[in-house]
């Protein structure tokens, strides 16, 4: 609680408008403050790490670029109406290339699937593995048509504010099978295993288990075949630089090495924040773009915060191993986006997501952005980051003894498909850890994702972009809707129904 005796921050007198303070510089955070301006506020975002970005920082290594974080841009109008709300066009600071194919899906025997928006293309490859199959893949995409006009279209940036609003839905809900798996829903519509697992892979990519993520995620199927999957060229860290010069375009300010450690609450509400250092920075709205249980559990006050045993009770994702690695050579025959699978599917997902052990076997997510923006490496060079998800850190492991094997384990993997003699083509490499994930970005258990997307831990039943303590809000990946890019700038969006406007709060 901030006392009579705090030591204020001074501030920029000149400015009239109410201020209000954006905790975390991911997404959802820059997002939010971008909306926060448009609407009159002048907006402080604070970040604990020396540069923007959060999960969406920048790694530059002997002349290589390396995203950290996210590298699939779906749903970009998202992106689009930042800029417009800043009075100026996308396009003119961050070129979008659509991706074709979306991903390249390789099974542990060699075969591959690529995955694309053209329906003709998609049947044809459908064809190839279960020309039987065609008819339910037409079948499926008009369903996940369906999901995605509702849980995403509809009710995508609307706040869950109450259990009312929770059992509106929930007939519509039911009819849609989101009480059941995504893997139940595509398993009903597809028999072949195979496609069943191309089908049914999209919730991992938001931190949710196939077999246990409500069958709502159906939607990133139609999602994506409607809008495309993009790349930014540059890296994914020129949307985070171009979010940047449009908030300080608005007055506002986005502080490096400014850590919050507390949310300074007052007579019931939110009145600002008390940096790590014991500044206190007053404002008439806080948003915490932070992990959701760490702001729950450790930025309140301690009577407002989480109970231990709420949070043990959640679900958080999983982990992830990320090795980021450039190679002297190209390898032109690797796609932008390669799903590789390996021998196993439910099983090794139990292992990750239930039983918590890491498994001699992975499947892997390659990224070589130099197959479209070869500026991201040195002449004739190629760079890649390979992202393994894993247990997170509830599973007990010790990745400063583990990162190594791990890594060298995944080099065999790739040097024995896709990229032959990596080993001595290498020109840089380092890795990412579930441990890392705690330390560098306060994610609790170091999971990847914030809590799982399961359905007790969905729309109502997830922490409320408007919380219970007055003048606080919450974006990002721990909130409603949820993890991955249209999710966290939808969360962002959702402030222009529960923030009240400038005027109100002067």
């Amino acid at each position: 609680m901030l006392t009579l005796a705090a030591r204020p921050e001074s501030r920029d007198t000149s400015d009239p408008r109410p201020h209000a303070v954006v905790i975390g510089s991911g997404f959802g955070g820059l997002a939010a403050a971008v909306r926060l301006g448009a609407r009159g506020y002048r907006v402080t975002v604070l970040e604990r790490l020396e540069q923007p970005g959060g999960r969406a920082r920048v790694h530059r290594r002997d002349g290589f670029t390396f995203d950290a974080g996210p590298t699939i841009v779906t749903a970009p109008f998202l992106f689009e109406e930042l800029w417009e709300l800043a009075g100026k066009r996308l396009s003119d600071d961050v070129t979008m290339v659509p991706m074709d194919p979306f991903y390249r899906i390789r099974f542990s025997d060699g075969a591959t699937f690529d995955y694309s928006g053209d329906p003709e293309r998609m049947r044809a490859e459908v064809a190839k593995f279960s020309p039987g199959d065609v008819a339910g893949y037409e079948r499926f995409m008009a369903h996940a048509r369906a999901v995605c006009a509702l849980g995403f279209e509809q009710l995508g940036h609307v706040p869950f504010g109450s259990v009312g609003a929770m059992l509106k839905i929930a007939p519509d809900l039911l009819r849609l099978s989101g009480h059941r798996s995504v893997h139940s829903v595509v398993a009903s519509f597809i028999r072949d295993e195979r496609l069943r697992t191309v089908f049914s892979f999209h919730p991992l990519l938001i931190g949710g288990n196939p077999f246990k993520a409500s069958g709502v995620y159906c939607l990133i199927a139609d999602l994506e075949r409607r809008w495309g999957v993009h790349f930014a060229m540059g890296g994914t860290g020129k949307l985070v630089d171009g979010l940047v010069r449009l908030i300080r375009g608005q007055g506002g300010r986005v502080r490096l090495g400014a850590e919050v450690g507390e949310i300074v609450v007052e007579n019931g509400a939110a009145r600002g924040v008390r940096l790590a250092g014991g500044d206190f920075i007053p404002a008439g709205i806080v948003v915490s773009n932070a992990d959701s249980a760490l702001t729950q559990a450790k930025l309140l006050p301690e009577s407002l915060r989480w109970s231990p045993r709420r949070l043990k009770r959640s679900r958080s994702s999983m982990g992830l191993f990320v090795w980021y690695f450039g190679t002297r050579r190209r390898y032109p025959d690797v796609a932008h986006h390669t799903i590789m699978l390996g021998p196993r599917y439910r099983e090794l997902l139990g292992d990750i997501f239930d039983r918590k052990v890491l498994a001699e076997d992975a499947s892997l997510y390659l990224h070589r952005p130099t197959a479209t923006d070869d500026s991201l490496a040195p002449p004739g060079q190629d760079c890649f980051y390979v992202l393994a998800p894993v247990p997170n850190l509830a599973g007990g492991q010790d990745w400063a003894a583990l990162a190594e094997p791990y890594r060298q384990r995944i080099e065999a993997m790739l040097e024995e498909s896709v990229l032959p003699n990596l080993r001595a083509e290498l020109a840089t490499s380092f890795v990412t850890t579930p441990q890392d994930f705690q330390d560098d970005f306060l994610s609790f258990r170091g999971s990847g994702f914030g809590l799982e997307p399961v359905l007790t831990q969905s729309a109502w039943f997830r922490p409320h972009n408007r919380s219970s303590v007055p003048n606080l809000y919450l974006v990002g990946a721990g909130t409603h809707p949820g993890a991955g890019l249209p999710g966290v700038l939808s969360s962002a969006r959702i402030l222009d129904r529960v923030v009240p406007d400038a005027r109100v709060t002067a």
